[in-house]
């Protein structure tokens, strides 16, 4: 057994001067918050959402959800501004594709899988 006793210890400030316990604990607050602020970047870099393209089906559902809440469509409205919409974004994907066979034809080959690499970018995941 040893002979010195808890009370004949010398007190804990002996091991640590202020300074170096200033030291630790400054560094042991600049780890924790670069810790937390690598966690929170990663998560929030990880679960970023991408918009929604405008003619996804869901961005439409939540636009004539949207519509019908604001202006308190009734039912035969609602179905016929549903119409108008479908037909305005069919409309839509007819214009894209035109535009895009057009902007291809000027293209090389080189810059056409370029340009379907760009395109595919600005697609929102499925």
């Amino acid at each position: 057994m040893n002979d010195t006793s808890l009370l004949e210890r010398p007190p804990a400030s002996r091991f640590w001067s202020p300074r170096t316990a200033c030291a630790a604990t400054l560094a042991l607050v600049f780890l924790s918050g670069a810790v937390v602020g690598a966690l929170t970047w990663d998560l929030a870099v990880h679960n970023r959402q991408r918009p929604l393209a405008f003619d996804s089906p869901q961005a439409k559902a939540l636009y004539f959800d949207h519509m019908q809440k604001e202006l308190d469509l009734t039912p035969a409205q609602a179905e016929q501004i549903q119409s108008v919409l479908n037909d305005f974004w069919q409309y839509y994907r007819t214009v894209l594709s035109d535009g895009k066979q057009r902007v291809e034809q000027l293209l090389d080959e080189k810059q056409r899988q370029k340009f379907e690499r760009l395109l595919q970018q600005q697609q929102p995941p499925h």
